[in-house]
């Protein structure tokens, strides 16, 4: 399996509210998330909902059997409301960290299956042969309108209201995240982002620029420069992934 990471702060915000985690010992898991809130309140959420959501995994992982999806799908479940619970109590007993929440997209890569864990506007896509499909959801006001045909995708794309999230880890007690499990080829490319990269870059150059480029990190650098390019208004993350299946 390669894999390829790239972080940005961008070219407005004063500190980077992206996390992410790649597990070092097997490459099976790979996470981001974005954080929200004021002070610095974002970054403490998406590192607490990073260390909190691997630490767990870790722990149980010996006791999953990666083919049965339920089991998974537990398992992503009980690490997401665990962090959302502990994220949660800690804003209500710091004023400063009132309010602090964040994204949170997991993938769990086994032979023949992606398992995702996603609450919020960051995303997850597989990259097949020249096909770009988002597995994800955007939990956002927009993608809500979007669905129900109250507005359109060109509409959608400067609504004034698009930066409303209407799930995220973190800010209330209880928390449904969107479980998925996904079949995958070899060489299926899979892909994790913050809206950082996908504000500002349209799907279809993703899927292009992985084309171009005879690495995926040469492809995630390029990526992070032309979002930042194109203003750079928030912190930009990005995990790329080429599945073997052997």
């Amino acid at each position: 399996m390669e894999w390829a990471v790239k972080t940005h702060i961008g070219k407005i915000r004063e500190n980077n509210e992206d996390s992410f985690y790649i597990d070092e010992d097997n490459h099976s898991v790979f996470i981001v998330a974005d954080g929200m809130g004021g002070h610095n309140a974002g970054e403490i959420a998406s590192k607490m909902a990073i260390e909190i959501v691997s630490e767990y995994i870790k722990e149980n992982w010996s006791n999953v059997n990666l083919k049965d999806k339920f089991e998974v799908h537990s398992l992503l479940r009980e690490a997401i409301e665990r962090a959302n619970k502990k994220i949660y109590e800690k804003s209500l007993v710091n004023k400063e960290l009132d309010g602090m929440g964040t994204t949170l997209t997991i993938a769990i890569i086994d032979k023949t299956f992606l398992y995702i864990g996603h609450i919020g506007d960051s995303r997850a896509y597989v990259l097949r042969n020249d096909d770009l499909f988002q597995i994800t959801q955007d939990h956002t006001l927009v993608s809500e309108l979007l669905k129900n045909g109250t507005i359109t995708e060109i509409e959608a794309k400067n609504h004034p209201k698009r930066n409303i999230i209407t799930k995220a880890l973190g800010t209330g007690y209880n928390v449904e995240p969107e479980l998925i499990n996904y079949q995958i080829k070899d060489n299926d490319i899979i892909i994790l982002c913050t809206d950082g990269l996908t504000n500002v870059i349209e799907n279809d150059e993703i899927k292009k620029s992985f084309s171009k480029f005879s690495s995926l990190q040469e492809t995630c650098d390029y990526l992070i420069n032309l979002a930042n390019e194109r203003g750079g208004y928030d912190n930009i993350t990005i995990i790329a992934i080429k599945h073997r299946c052997s």
